[in-house]
Protein backbone atom coordinates (compact mmCIF):
# COMPACT_ATOMS: atom_id res chain seq x y z
CA UNK A 1 0.00 0.00 0.00
CA UNK A 2 1.55 3.19 -0.79
CA UNK A 3 1.17 6.60 0.64
CA UNK A 4 -1.73 8.16 -1.59
CA UNK A 5 -3.76 4.89 -1.12
CA UNK A 6 -3.52 5.54 2.29
CA UNK A 7 -4.18 8.87 2.10
CA UNK A 8 -7.14 7.70 0.05
CA UNK A 9 -8.56 5.58 2.85
CA UNK A 10 -8.26 7.21 5.87
CA UNK A 11 -9.87 9.90 4.00
CA UNK A 12 -12.79 8.18 2.67
CA UNK A 13 -13.22 6.67 6.09
CA UNK A 14 -13.19 9.61 7.74
CA UNK A 15 -15.87 11.01 5.41
CA UNK A 16 -17.94 8.19 6.26
CA UNK A 17 -17.02 7.97 9.86
CA UNK A 18 -18.30 12.02 10.46
CA UNK A 19 -21.57 11.45 8.44
CA UNK A 20 -22.47 8.44 10.84
CA UNK A 21 -21.32 10.54 13.85
CA UNK A 22 -23.56 13.21 12.55
CA UNK A 23 -26.99 11.02 11.89
CA UNK A 24 -26.12 9.11 15.08
CA UNK A 25 -25.81 12.48 17.43
CA UNK A 26 -28.87 13.55 16.13
CA UNK A 27 -30.88 10.60 16.35
CA UNK A 28 -29.74 10.11 19.93
CA UNK A 29 -30.65 14.37 20.44
CA UNK A 30 -33.55 14.12 19.12
CA UNK A 31 -34.76 11.30 21.56
CA UNK A 32 -35.04 13.59 24.67
CA UNK A 33 -35.05 17.41 25.68
CA UNK A 34 -32.56 17.39 28.73
CA UNK A 35 -29.31 19.17 28.55
CA UNK A 36 -27.35 16.17 28.79
CA UNK A 37 -25.25 15.71 25.63
CA UNK A 38 -26.67 12.17 25.35
CA UNK A 39 -25.70 12.05 21.59
CA UNK A 40 -21.79 12.81 21.60
CA UNK A 41 -21.63 9.90 24.74
CA UNK A 42 -22.97 7.65 23.05
CA UNK A 43 -21.36 8.23 19.55
CA UNK A 44 -18.07 7.78 21.67
CA UNK A 45 -19.05 4.84 23.15
CA UNK A 46 -19.94 3.24 19.91
CA UNK A 47 -16.66 4.25 18.53
CA UNK A 48 -14.87 2.69 21.24
CA UNK A 49 -16.43 0.10 20.88
CA UNK A 50 -15.39 -0.35 16.99
CA UNK A 51 -11.95 0.57 17.39
CA UNK A 52 -11.70 -1.92 20.20
CA UNK A 53 -13.45 -4.78 18.19
CA UNK A 54 -10.76 -3.37 14.97
CA UNK A 55 -7.93 -3.90 16.84
CA UNK A 56 -8.91 -7.45 18.41
CA UNK A 57 -9.30 -8.14 14.71
CA UNK A 58 -6.27 -6.35 13.30
CA UNK A 59 -3.77 -6.33 15.84
CA UNK A 60 -4.78 -9.29 17.83
CA UNK A 61 -6.19 -12.44 15.31
CA UNK A 62 -4.62 -10.35 11.93
CA UNK A 63 -8.06 -10.84 10.22
CA UNK A 64 -8.05 -7.98 8.55
CA UNK A 65 -5.60 -6.40 6.05
CA UNK A 66 -3.62 -3.38 7.14
CA UNK A 67 -5.69 -1.38 4.53
CA UNK A 68 -9.14 -2.37 6.25
CA UNK A 69 -7.00 -1.43 9.69
CA UNK A 70 -6.22 2.19 8.30
CA UNK A 71 -9.75 2.36 7.30
CA UNK A 72 -11.36 2.18 10.32
CA UNK A 73 -9.23 2.63 12.75
CA UNK A 74 -7.84 5.37 11.33
CA UNK A 75 -10.24 7.30 8.92
CA UNK A 76 -14.09 5.69 10.38
CA UNK A 77 -13.17 6.25 14.02
CA UNK A 78 -11.30 9.25 13.83
CA UNK A 79 -13.86 10.96 11.75
CA UNK A 80 -16.49 9.59 14.31
CA UNK A 81 -15.10 9.85 17.81
CA UNK A 82 -15.11 13.16 18.69
CA UNK A 83 -13.14 14.38 21.59
CA UNK A 84 -13.18 18.49 20.86
CA UNK A 85 -17.02 18.05 20.78
CA UNK A 86 -16.87 16.05 24.31
CA UNK A 87 -14.86 19.02 25.26
CA UNK A 88 -16.70 21.97 24.26
CA UNK A 89 -19.50 20.33 25.90
CA UNK A 90 -18.12 19.90 29.41
CA UNK A 91 -17.03 23.04 28.92
CA UNK A 92 -20.84 24.45 28.39
CA UNK A 93 -22.06 22.21 31.12
CA UNK A 94 -19.83 24.07 33.59
CA UNK A 95 -19.98 27.15 32.57
CA UNK A 96 -23.89 26.67 32.79
CA UNK A 97 -23.75 25.24 36.32
CA UNK A 98 -24.94 22.41 35.87
CA UNK A 99 -21.64 20.84 37.88
CA UNK A 100 -23.27 17.25 39.15
CA UNK A 101 -24.17 16.43 34.71
CA UNK A 102 -20.64 17.98 34.20
CA UNK A 103 -19.20 15.68 36.64
CA UNK A 104 -21.16 12.60 35.35
CA UNK A 105 -20.51 13.02 31.61
CA UNK A 106 -16.93 13.27 32.80
CA UNK A 107 -16.89 10.28 34.45
CA UNK A 108 -19.03 8.31 32.31
CA UNK A 109 -17.71 8.81 29.29
CA UNK A 110 -14.48 7.77 30.56
CA UNK A 111 -15.55 4.61 32.30
CA UNK A 112 -18.35 3.93 29.54
CA UNK A 113 -15.58 4.27 26.47
CA UNK A 114 -12.38 2.25 28.27
CA UNK A 115 -15.30 -0.39 28.98
CA UNK A 116 -16.27 -0.20 25.28
CA UNK A 117 -12.64 -0.44 23.90
CA UNK A 118 -11.73 -3.52 25.95
CA UNK A 119 -14.83 -4.90 24.82
CA UNK A 120 -14.32 -4.19 21.30
CA UNK A 121 -10.87 -5.61 21.60
CA UNK A 122 -12.41 -8.82 23.14
CA UNK A 123 -15.19 -9.40 20.87
CA UNK A 124 -12.27 -8.82 17.85
CA UNK A 125 -10.16 -11.80 19.70
CA UNK A 126 -13.31 -13.84 20.04
CA UNK A 127 -13.77 -13.95 16.20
Amino acid sequence: MNYFSSIVIVFVGGGVGSIVRFLLGKWVNGLHTHHFPFGTLTVNIVACLVLGYVVGLADHRQLISPAARLFWAVGFCGGFSTFSTFSAETLSLMQSGFHVSTLIYIVSSLLFCLLATFGGIYLGELS
